[in-house]
């Protein structure tokens, strides 16, 4: 096992067909995606372990704080053993944050579910998170932002099929709400656990199996690199993950990261009471909005955050990745006021305003991978992305702090009126328009921070020959059923989308109706 887990015994034939590999990310980031549907068994652990609503959030908290430490911490023994090893030390850590919290749920002991979904299932986040990544954009260098697209959208389409999943086992299970905890909904909430960790780890199998590195003299076939035209902020050097990190460029990228995130969880934080507040006249009165509906706008908002992740960032293939974060901060600016001022005078202005600026939380994930490989070329760029998602902890926590101190003065969120989130909208226009500047001053990493071309090749000599080794073994026809676990993967991936959009377009057009 050891052996085929090997970063040597990763390494694909000149012949591999690149398209077999987007179904290998989209198997984890499908999987480790779960994380955003939380919420929808939030109630039944506060019911479980007659815990508050914030006791229990620690654990969604726990898990995006492990997500953005870990991949910082491991980013570099993820590039150096390679992305077979990673996405299956993922798949074990995820499973097991799973099936140890499911024993947290059947004992009564909530510091188990803290300790498994929370601190290792957070582990495998992070480290299932950046791998797919850089290892797509290896395989897609003609079109990066398209290749972290495909990756990240899993990632976002993970709640899109968790969500209503989630659900229909625990109906299935026999869960029925209740005020107390019951035997019955324990063992219901037990096997919802405990499906999800075998579940999941059977289908992020599915991309271990699968996942694949190119040969470093691999090109796709009629792209040539040399002949490309020149854009700006493309670096045609490399550097390492130690050098990027003493550069400007880096930090003004986390700030540009941190504070796109920290505007967009300004909305996702508090959407359902958000759209209810907007129209209601008075505080404590009725709502114009009603409570399904608001539902139905969270719906509706988890599209427009995956869709997000993939057309944006294939969009910044074509216009650059710096116009793109143009686009995402200086717009951004626009829609936050024409929200703050202007949300609560109609419903088809709030939730078009809103679904604009997810999709730019959800575009400004899937580009910064892409942002990245342009300032410090592919040699560490999985490392240095690792990094840089200490942005996105920061942003996890800043971003929630800043909306609730406000609501909190005003009073309790989905009794408020529209004004009452005006201080908090104005406060992330501030904070966009300091993302804005610090994008405005990136620009391209000087020439003394990159490595020597020669350690580079060195480096990369040993990947060579496993790709020689390789292309000796498919001329022997040996390997012939990777075309037929792709077909799967791609099924797999195929069925578990379509499902989740499904049931989260056929729920927003009841609701809204």
């Amino acid at each position: 096992m050891t052996t085929i887990l090997d970063r040597k015994n990763t390494i694909a034939s000149h012949t591999y067909n690149r398209r077999l590999i987007p179904p290998a990310a989209l198997a984890v980031h499908l999987c480790i995606g779960q994380v955003y549907a939380t919420s929808v068994y939030k109630l039944q652990l506060v019911e479980r372990f007659q815990a508050s609503d914030t006791a229990i959030g620690i654990i969604f908290s726990l898990a995006i704080l492990m997500l953005g430490l870990s991949a910082m911490a491991l980013g570099t023994w993820v590039e150096r053993v390679g992305p077979r090893k990673t996405m299956f030390t993922s798949a074990c850590f995820w499973s097991a944050g799973f099936l140890i919290g499911a024993l947290g749920i059947a004992t009564g002991q909530l510091w188990l579910v803290y300790l498994g979904y929370g601190v290792i299932g957070g582990i495998g986040l992070g480290i299932g998170y950046i791998s797919p990544v850089s290892t797509l954009m290896k395989w897609f260098p003609d079109r990066p932002g398209l290749a972290t697209g495909l990756a990240i959208m899993g990632f976002g389409g993970g709640a899109l099929i968790a969500t209503p999943l989630s659900r229909h086992l625990l109906s299935a299970y026999g869960y029925v709400a209740s005020e107390v905890p019951t035997a019955a909904n324990t063992r219901a909430l037990t096997l919802l656990f405990v499906t999800f960790g075998i579940g999941y780890f059977v289908v992020m199998m599915l991309g271990v199996i699968l996942i694949r590195l190119p040969a470093p003299d691999w090109t796709p076939p009629g792209w040539d690199p040399s002949k490309a035209k020149a854009k700006p902020l493309i670096s045609t050097g490399n550097v390492s993950a130690a050098s990027a990190i003493r550069t400007p460029q880096f930090y003004l990228l986390w700030v540009v990261l941190f504070c796109n995130v920290t505007a967009g969880i300004g909305i996702l934080e508090n959407a359902a009471p958000m759209i209810q507040d907007f129209f209601r006249d008075e505080p404590g009165g009725a709502s114009a909005v009603a409570v399904a509906a608001a539902g139905g706008f969270v719906g509706v908002l988890s599209l427009f955050n995956m869709a997000g992740r993939f057309a944006w960032s294939s969009v910044s293939d074509f216009i650059g990745r710096k116009p793109t974060y143009v686009i995402f901060l200086g717009a951004g600016i626009v829609l936050y006021l024409l929200l703050a001022f202007t949300g609560n005078t109609s419903e088809a202005v709030f939730v078009l305003c809103a679904c604009v600026i997810v999709s730019f939380y959800g575009g400004g994930f899937a580009t910064v991978p892409a942002y990245l490989r342009d300032l410090f070329g592919f040699y560490q760029v999985g490392a240095i992305h690792g990094r840089l998602l200490t942005a996105w902890s920061a942003a996890g926590v800043v971003g929630p702090l800043i909306v609730n101190g406000f609501l909190d003065r005003a009073g309790t969120p989905g009794t408020l009126t529209a004004s009452a989130y005006r201080p908090a909208l104005i406060t992330m226009v501030v904070l966009l328009a300091v993302g804005l500047v610090a994008n405005l001053l990136i620009k391209p990493v000087a020439a003394k921070y990159q490595e020597d071309p020669e350690v580079v090749k060195a480096k990369r000599e040993a990947d060579l020959q496993a790709g020689r080794e390789a292309d000796a073994a498919l001329s022997a026809g040996r390997g012939g059923r990777t075309s037929a676990l792709a077909m799967l993967a791609w099924a797999v991936v195929a069925v578990g989308l379509i499902y989740g959009l499904w049931e989260t377009v056929s729920a927003a057009i009841k609701l809204f109706s």
